[in-house]
Parts: structure tokens; sequence; C-alpha cells
């Protein structure tokens, strides 16, 4: 999933660099923290989110003055200059309405543009925002203020060097419930997105933005989203936003991590509250392949020749049609692409295996719900999966990584999701249960395969 980078001319000169990606009603986020679009697409915390909102959306990314690959030699910070930003990169990619997707401090520039320009912002989004940088941090204390000019100095004294602890307390408060890895992508996001002036620069500037006065002039439809345990930016900063804006919508969000990690529950209500909230594309399924390291998931419908001559064409057709719409509403949720459909089953791709398993483990207990409801079902599905780096080919995936994951599928029992190794290591530390099941000779493949059964009854 390589961006395709353009660049846009603000009033004051300054190249701002884009990205428009999918297809869909526009979505455009504002900023959030530090930002760098070739990296995010690589990296494991963004690249989930950026492709589930891409299935659904033309979304639109930016890169800040100051950041990534936008012009790194700017002095002007200030609200002003994000909301030129904003205006300069949706003029660029020519865009009459869109939905504004303002997170962190991005919120105050998608909220100044919201009432700058009312006729041109469908929707409004905000996530772990405030109206007052000052107020949400507490500046009006001397406690405040002191903790406040502690972070510029840590900032100034070693952001750029290459020991991570000097970006460590911003990694420790931005994702408390981190593990190394999440801790260490984060880590080196920040350290390639700014230089340790442009951070310093950025942070004092924050500390004059205040949209309190605007706010009753959104016209709008507003969501905001914050999480409860945010450490970040306080959880009554964002109620403040919401009872503030005429008619907002306030979702609450379970977690204490500012930027939310992929497989998250959080994550999940975040991203189906944007679909529903903008009504993304929902029916459109069939994406161009990923490329680079994948993870494919297989799923087959146990017995179907005998469900044909059982109940018919007909009846067989809708206990198909059953198990399409579980899969595929799966997918949407976890961030998925459908390669195709195998005529028993639909064989999809992730670019995070995080994604993978939330969708499979969706899958079965969507399937085990309808049966409870109704035992006569005939409706048993299998899942495989595999991680690897497919051929990809006129929108279709071939190669080993793909004939492994329908192999593992072909060999789960009807209700399990099975998995190889790669995949138990690449899922390691989130949280998810995986069972032994010993090594397994599978057809095609020399040497046996060590496999391990996903568990998913909640």
């Amino acid at each position: 999933m390589e961006p395709r980078i353009q660049y846009a001319k603000t009033t004051d000169g300054v190249s701002i660099a884009y990205s428009a990606m999918g297809q869909g009603p526009p979505l455009v986020r504002v900023l959030g923290w530090l930002t760098h679009l070739q990296v995010e697409v690589e990296n494991p915390l963004w690249r989930t989110f950026i492709h589930a909102l891409s299935h659904h959306f033309l979304f639109v990314r930016y890169d800040g003055r100051g950041m990534g690959l936008s012009d790194r030699r700017v002095k002007d910070f200030s609200l002003e200059a994000d909301v030129r930003d904003l205006e300069a990169v949706v003029d660029a990619v020519g865009l009459e309405r869109v939905a504004l997707y303002g997170i962190s401090e991005g919120g105050p520039a998608a909220i100044a543009y919201s009432v700058r320009h009312p006729e041109r912002v469908s929707h409004l989004i905000l996530y772990g925002s405030f109206a007052s940088f000052s107020r949400a941090q507490g500046l009006d204390t001397e406690e405040g203020r002191q903790r406040f000019e502690a972070i510029l100095t840590l900032v100034q004294q070693g952001w750029g060097t290459d020991l991570p602890a000097y970006r460590q307390l911003f990694t420790s408060l931005f994702m408390p419930d981190g593990n190394i890895d999440d801790i260490r992508a984060f880590n080196e996001m920040q350290r390639v997105s700014a230089s340790a002036d442009n951070v310093v620069a950025l942070v004092t500037a924050l500390r004059d933005t205040d949209v309190s006065q605007l706010l009753p002039q959104v016209k709008a439809p507003t969501l905001v989203m914050h999480c409860r345990g945010d450490s970040v930016v306080p959880f009554d900063a964002g109620r403040e936003l919401a009872a503030g804006i005429p008619g907002a919508h306030f979702l609450p969000l379970d977690g204490r991590n500012h930027s939310i990690l992929p497989g998250e529950p959080a994550g999940l209500t975040m991203y189906e509250a944007i679909q529903e909230f903008v009504g993304g594309d929902g029916d459109r399924q069939e994406t161009p392949a990923p490329s680079g390291l994948v993870t494919v998931l297989f799923t087959d419908i146990e017995g179907s020749t005998t469900i044909t001559q059982r109940l018919g064409d007909a009846e067989a057709q809708e206990v198909l049609r059953t198990h399409n719409t579980i899969v595929r509403d799966a997918l949407k949720a976890h961030g998925g692409s459908e390669i195709k459909h195998t005529g028993d089953g639909i064989m999809a791709s992730f670019v995070s295996v995080s994604g993978a398993l939330g969708c499979a483990i969706a899958i079965q207990r969507a399937v085990a719900a309808l049966v409870r409801e109704d035992p006569e079902m005939p409706l048993r599905v299998r899942i495989g999966l595999n991680a690897g780096e497919p051929v990809v080919e006129d929108e279709d995936l071939f190669g080993t990584a793909v004939q492994l994951a329908a192999r593992i599928c072909a060999h789960a029992e009807p209700g399990q999701i099975v998995v190889p190794t790669v995949v138990r290591e690449l899922a390691a530390g989130k949280g998810f249960l995986l069972a032994d099941l010993g090594e397994v000779a599978l057809r095609g493949f020399e040497d046996p395969v060590r496999l391990y059964e996903l568990r998913w009854e909640a």
C-alpha cells in the first residue's frame, strides 16, 4: 500500500505533503501529534486504521508544516497556520465538501476551518481533542506550568538522539498499554517525523491555542470521541467540546490510550462510529490486493455439498449468502479486504495480524450466535490463516503463503480458527489465546507445520 505523495502550496508559501487513498465519501484527517505519510503506512500502529478507512472513504492524510514530508524549515506553527495547511490540502484535492477528522491537536484546526468554511464541511469528527490547550493541560497552575517547561527542556536536550529515552515520555503518555513492539514503533515514528526545534515550536504554539469562542458557531454535524482514561488530553476536555458545539454527539470510549492500539476494542468502536456517522460506502468490497507482509484468511463452509443435497439449491444458496454477510461485515469492522469468493468460502487479506485474528473471532462468534437462535441452521465454518509476502497479480494473491493458508483452513475442524507459528509470533503480546495443536503434515508441503488453535469463545 504505497501512498502517492503530492504537494499543496499554502498562502504563505509552505509546501504541504498530502496523499489521497481509497474511494467513497471524502474524509480528511487533520494532523494528530506528529505525522509522516510514508512511514505511517509501514508502521503497524497506523497502517491498519489507514487501510480500514481507505476501504470505505476517499481518505486524505497530510503532514503538517514542519513535519513528515512537508516543508521542515518553517517558523509559524500557530492555529492560523494550521488552518492554512488544511485549506491548501482541501483545495488541492479539489473537494467541494469534506468530512473532517480532527485528531488531538488537529481538532482546533478542524473546528476553525468548519467555522470559516461551513459550506465545505459535511461532517466534523473530533477524537482526543480540546478547545483550550492551556485549560486541558492545567497551565493555569504552577504545577502545570512547571510540567510543561520540563517537557520542553527534555525535547530540546535529546529528541533527535539515538537514545529513545527522550521520546519515551511522550510514548508512555500516548499509549500506556503498549507492548515493547508498540513502544518501539511509536518512538521511531516520533524520531523521523520532526526535529527537536520543530517539536518545541509546535508544543509552544499549542499553549496559545483556544477555540472556545468558536464552538457555538460550528454548523456541521459533529461527533466527539474521547477515551475515559486518556492521560494526554483529559476526558473532561472532550466533554467540554461536545457541550460547546450545538447538537454534537459525544461518544465515550473505554480505554486509556491516547493513540489507540491495533486490535484495541476502542479502535473498533471508533472505526464503526466514523463509518456510520459519515456514511462510508459499506457495499464496496473489492480493493487492490496489498503487497508486502500481509495476513491471508480463508473461510470454508463445512459440508456445503451435503447442505445442497439436503436442502436444495435455493435454501443452500441462502445459507451461503448468510455466510457471506457475516464474513463481509467482519471484514469491514476489522480492516480486511475481500480478495475473492472461493465457492464455499471467502479469501481475504489484512495488513495487520491483529485485525485478521479479530475478524476470525468475530466470524465464529457471529455464526455461533446465529446457530443458537436457529438450531436448524446448518452453517458451520472453519477458518485458516497464514502471514507472508504473497505474489500480487490482477488484484489477486498467489504463492506459498496463500497455499499454506488454504491448506490450514482445510485442516481445521468446523468452528475452529487455526494458524501457523508465524502468525502466533506476530500476535505475541496482543491478548489472543492460542493453543498448541502440534506438528501436522499438510498436502503439498514437504515439512510438517506446527499449528495453533485460536480460542474465540467469549
